[in-house]
């Protein structure tokens, strides 16, 4: 790939690249293709561009260089007005924060991204950001908080599989017991 291709050739690379499950050459196309967006003054493009590097170097195991790629493009979006897209680099460094442990600063971002995502409503984005949250909250000892939002995440879902009309159902059980 050369550099003299446009960042729409560099973006689609990567997306291939990615969806190939070669994750550290898809993180360069979207740096390249970040870089060729913001050479043009697409500066939401490069953004993005940078949150999809977060995503691909997150799958490549490299979580430290994940978190620094998505810094900053939450402020982007913010400053634009684009809540969806601010959350959903939130939850790219929350994603990434929890790969380095860095567990408590991960919850917070994952509730924060999830709070933007309803008001932009995103529900399917919502949905997915919801039971990773529930699964860091489970790791940590937060069971009941768990078991909310693992509730909240299957309510955000339009289709539900068998398991997870399942998992709806046996949630109800201990609510009711609390009453709620």
């Amino acid at each position: 790939m050369n550099d003299q291709q446009s960042p729409q050739t560099h973006s689609q690379a990567g997306m291939r690249a990615f969806q190939a499950g070669e994750y550290e050459v898809a993180a360069d196309a979207f740096d390249t293709a970040a870089q060729g967006y913001s050479a043009q003054g697409d500066l939401p493009s490069a953004a993005e561009m940078q949150n999809n590097r977060s995503v691909a170097l997150l799958k490549a195991g490299k979580a430290a260089e994940a978190l620094v790629a998505a810094s900053g493009t939450d402020e982007f979006f913010a400053q634009m007005g684009d809540i969806r897209r601010q959350g959903m680099a939130i939850g790219n460094q929350a994603g990434a924060l929890e790969a380095l442990g860095r567990l408590k600063e991960a919850l917070e971002k994952y509730q924060q991204s999830a709070d933007l995502l309803k008001a932009a409503g995103d529900q399917a984005s919502r949905a997915h950001l919801l039971e990773s949250l529930s699964a860091l909250q489970l790791r940590t000892g937060n069971h009941l908080q768990a078991m909310a939002t693992m509730q909240a995440a299957l309510e955000s879902k339009k289709k539900l599989t068998v398991r997870e009309r399942f998992l709806k159902k046996l949630l109800k059980v201990p609510f009711r017991m609390l009453g709620r």
